[in-house]
């Protein structure tokens, strides 16, 4: 096999981890801006947001395109990992480590992606809640029940009108 795979497959693993990092670095910011409630600093983080997934786009299309490659060329095509292990092993051995730092910080990245979701999750019943006590003017209304509805239903856009 040609070095020009182990050199194909070590830029892109660069790129990737390099990607890898800094979204690891935004996610953790955006998840303290959720915390503290900052809307400037979240409409602030947006652009370096949409730089990353071109950035991830254009990781994932190259990927795609080498393991394409790979399979014309009747090597595995079916992932980095395993086209890696058909390299020599004194390549396969210098990509190994990129190779398990991708995959482990890919992990973290779907760890600190569900962290982000749950908070904007308690976010949304918490607003959720505070809606429902300003609709009701503080007064528990039963969901479910045969007495008489709520002389206070649509408070919010009754009085409104």
């Amino acid at each position: 096999m040609e070095t020009s795979w182990e050199s194909d497959l070590a830029s892109l693993l660069n790129d990737l981890l390099a990607v890898q990092d800094e979204l690891l670095a935004t996610l953790t910011k955006k998840r303290e801006l959720l915390v503290a409630a900052d809307s400037e600093g979240l409409a602030a983080i947006g652009p370096q947001e949409e730089d990353l997934v071109d950035r991830l786009q254009q990781c994932m299309t190259r990927r795609e395109d080498l393991l394409a490659r790979a399979k014309r060329e009747g090597l595995p095509g079916d992932s980095i990992k395993s086209l890696s292990r058909k390299l020599p092993e004194d390549q396969r051995n210098r990509l190994r480590e990129q190779v398990q730092t991708a995959s482990s910080r890919a992990r973290l990245l779907k760890h600190h992606s569900l962290t982000n979701w749950v908070v904007v999750q308690r976010t949304l019943i918490h607003l959720s809640q505070l809606l429902e006590i300003i609709a009701t003017g503080g007064q528990l209304q039963p969901t479910y029940g045969e007495e008489e509805s709520a002389g206070a239903s649509g408070a919010l856009v009754d009085r409104a009108a």
